[in-house]
Order: C-alpha cells, then structure tokens, then sequence
C-alpha cells in the first residue's frame, strides 16, 4: 500500500448492491474530482517507479488510462493502451480471458515494445485477475518484460492479486477493500 493508501481509500466511493445485488462497486470517481486526491494517487505510482529503469507504462482499457498516461508523462516513458478488441486501428496481437459469464479479449499493437522493454501494467482494480494477466501475457508475447502489475484498488478476497503472484508477477496497489468494508 502506498503512503497515500489509508486517505485515498476513505475518498473512494463504496456503492452497494450495483451494478447487482450482492456487488460492492468501488468508484475512482470522486478521487478524480477531486485535484489534491487525484495527484496523491498518480503521486504514488510515481514515487514507486521513479527511480527504477521503466520504458513504458502498459494500461488497461479504460479506467486504467486515466492513472496510466499521467504516470508514464511524470516518468518520462512511453504510453501504450491495452484495448478491448476492435479498438485500434494497426496490426495486433490479442488474448481472450475468461469472465464471470463468458469471455472477452484484449489486444495490443504488434510493434507496441522492444524485445526486453520494461513494462509496468496498470487498471484502476484487480478483482479476478482475469484482465491483468491477459494483458501480461500480451506484452510478453510482444517481447516486453513486466517489472509489476499496478492498480489503484485490490480486492484480495476475490483472489486476483494472489493469481498474478502465481504466475510470477508483483503486485501493487494503493489500496485494498475487503468486501465488509
């Protein structure tokens, strides 16, 4: 957790029972209304990765745009989407993963990396894991080398970060929420 970790989470929304009943959804969305929140949070990603060696910031479609570009400008390194399919217009490479019900794919421009770019991987949350390890598993097959896995939010419980751990990759988060909270 970052040093920003315990004040972001209290700025995080909790909306209960949406999109479903059952479902507690985290909403980003007053730490992106609010300007001194917003730079904490894009704040500790940067303190995290300033002074390791980072070509590029890898984020997921769509809410990890929105902290992967400001973090890739602050760190002087290139940005590159991860798309849902259908997205970009150049040749790709993609990867479906399984979801709850069903499945969905994301894919990645095939000239996106060098062979051995370092890349951190960001979304706004890691709940199945699902999401991230497809985006893994694409920059790998470019040719990059992920340092680290990075979300604002991790949901331990539902078991994802421990899946990205398994599969050999670090994981970051600013902060955490157990479904009681």
């Amino acid at each position: 957790m970052s040093i920003y970790g315990d004040y972001l989470k209290s700025v995080i929304r909790t909306v209960r029972d949406w999109p479903e009943p059952g479902i507690n959804f985290r909403d980003i969305t007053p730490v992106l209304q609010n300007s001194a929140a917003f730079r904490k949070l894009i704040d500790s990603f940067v303190h995290r990765y300033q002074e390791m060696e980072i070509d590029a910031v890898a984020a997921i479609d769509a809410r990890g745009f929105i902290i992967g570009a400001p973090v890739a400008y602050e760190l002087n390194c290139s940005f590159v989407p991860i798309r849902k399919k259908g997205k970009l217009p150049f040749q790709t490479i993609s990867e479906t993963y399984r979801l709850e019900y069903g499945e969905a794919t994301v894919e990645l421009h095939a000239d996106a990396f060098r062979e051995g770019d370092r890349i951190v991987v960001m979304d706004d949350l890691i709940a199945t894991g699902g999401s991230m390890l497809a985006a893994t598993n694409l920059i790998e097959r470019s040719g990059g080398r992920v340092i680290e896995t990075a979300a604002i939010i991790d949901l331990p419980e539902i078991g994802g970060s421990d899946r990205i751990r398994r599969e050999g990759h670090s994981v970051f988060a600013v902060c955490e929420f157990t479904e009681n909270e």
